[in-house]
């Protein structure tokens, strides 16, 4: 089964909370803070394999969760970090964001790797706090939470070689002559359901990757049958091979077949006409074929025109040569034609950083992101970590803020939530 689509949830591991600990030593308040840093979260990173052919796995698993990374410890030590997720894909897989449908990457490359969710930081333990005038905090800091994101893969084939035609033209006998490929063949009057890829072997340094391209019928472009399904991976093609049968066994007119999948090309992207093309003109062995072939030239002068018959193999050898000898001259680009809004992942995962400070009747109000977290931080049963709090919403500009308000002693605050009375 060949899957070339599938949305899956990324979610990175969070940083392991810092932990409070104390020795147990001579001279030391309350035994001296050793508390150790959290450990990060996992990252998750995403490798184009070239091992990997398809979406398959993703059908049976849709979410992936990095390991958390481990709370501190005592006498100072550090939690284990959680271990990034490295998820493997297909060469040639574009990935979206699923909600804006905005491109995160293209992963062309075998081995390329891409980092989409990081892990968060590790909290710092109690020891990290302490300084001449606290010596022993009772309070330590969480670790950061994970970022989740979910994401559309689709695979575009990358191949130096796409058959194009319509079913039953001979695209899968030429396929399994020309390379390793081994696609199940029939006289079938309907199209393959997968792309079918091979290796063909030129010398023991040479090759090149060809690809049946399936799905390509009457308004294929428009959705019917499965051709937006399979267009998309004539895309990263450098050569396509249109094969035609040219005898007309299926009571069908070559050059009416040219033209239907020729126009079907286009409604699909203008930027398919800028590939290189010839006509491979199949079936010769058939009777009726040779004048077949002879309206069509006339038809189509401009076009190169390569007569085989994979039933009897003839011309074949020359066909493997040949699309050799032009791929020479065609520069080797995998690009795609996307032409989509490109998502800023790290803008993505930014939060609004803004503070807001204003008075609602008789209380003042703090709220904001950078609030949320200092909250998630602090130990309000704690009189040091409350002590932090204070020095902290005060390097924010924050206190500054609420005497500009008119502040008074006595006066409550609502720091998101979180009420607390004003002493100045």
């Amino acid at each position: 089964m060949f899957l070339d689509i599938a949305k899956i949830t990324l979610r990175s591991g969070a940083g392991g909370d810092g932990a409070i600990a104390w020795r147990r030593e001579k001279f030391e308040p309350d035994g001296g803070p050793a508390g150790g840093d959290g450990g990060d979260g996992g990252s998750i990173i995403l490798k184009a394999d070239s091992n990997v052919q398809t979406l398959l796995d993703f059908k049976y698993k849709r979410h992936y969760f990095a390991q958390n990374g481990e709370p501190g410890r005592n006498k100072n030590q550090y939690g284990k970090k959680g271990e990034d997720m490295i998820i493997h894909v297909p060469e040639g897989t574009i990935v979206r964001e699923a909600n804006s449908n905005k491109i995160i990457v293209d992963l062309v490359e075998d081995g390329e790797e891409f980092l989409i969710a990081k892990g968060g930081k590790g909290g710092k333990g109690n020891a990290k706090f302490a300084n001449s005038i606290r010596q022993a905090p009772r309070f330590a800091e969480p670790g950061e939470p994970s970022q989740e994101i979910e994401v559309i893969l689709e695979v575009k084939l990358i191949a130096d070689v796409g058959l194009i035609g319509l079913p039953n033209v001979g695209k899968s006998s030429l396929l399994s002559i020309l390379s390793d490929a081994k696609p199940k063949i029939a006289n079938y009057h309907f199209t393959t359901l997968a792309p079918n890829l091979g290796v063909v072997k030129i010398d023991y340094q040479n090759s090149y990757i060809i690809a049946d391209i399936p799905g390509i019928i009457e308004n294929a472009s428009e959705g019917v049958g499965l051709g937006l399904q399979f267009l998309r991976h004539v895309e990263r093609t450098r050569l396509l091979v249109h094969v035609l049968d040219m005898s007309g066994s299926e009571g069908r007119n070559p050059i009416d077949d040219f033209n239907i999948i020729m126009n079907e090309l286009s409604k699909y992207s203008d930027k398919l006409k800028e590939k290189d093309l010839f006509v491979v003109a199949n079936k010769m062995d058939i009777e009726g074929a040779k004048d077949n072939l002879e309206i069509f030239k006339l038809n189509f002068p401009e076009l190169e025109v390569m007569e085989t018959s994979a039933a009897t193999t003839d011309g074949v050898d020359k066909l493997k040569y040949y699309i050799f000898d032009k791929l020479n001259n065609i520069k080797k680009e995998y690009h795609s034609f996307d032409e989509g809004e490109v998502l800023d992942l790290e803008n993505f995962f930014k939060v609004d950083r803004t503070i807001d400070v204003y008075k609602d009747g008789d209380v003042f109000v703090v709220e904001g992101y950078p609030i949320v977290e200092l909250i998630r931080k602090t130990n309000f049963d704690d009189f040091e970590s409350l002590s932090h709090f204070e020095s902290v919403l005060e390097k924010m500009g924050v206190m500054d803020r609420l005497e500009e308000l008119g502040i008074m002693d006595g006066d409550t605050i609502d720091v998101n939530g979180v009420a607390i009375e004003y002493f100045g």
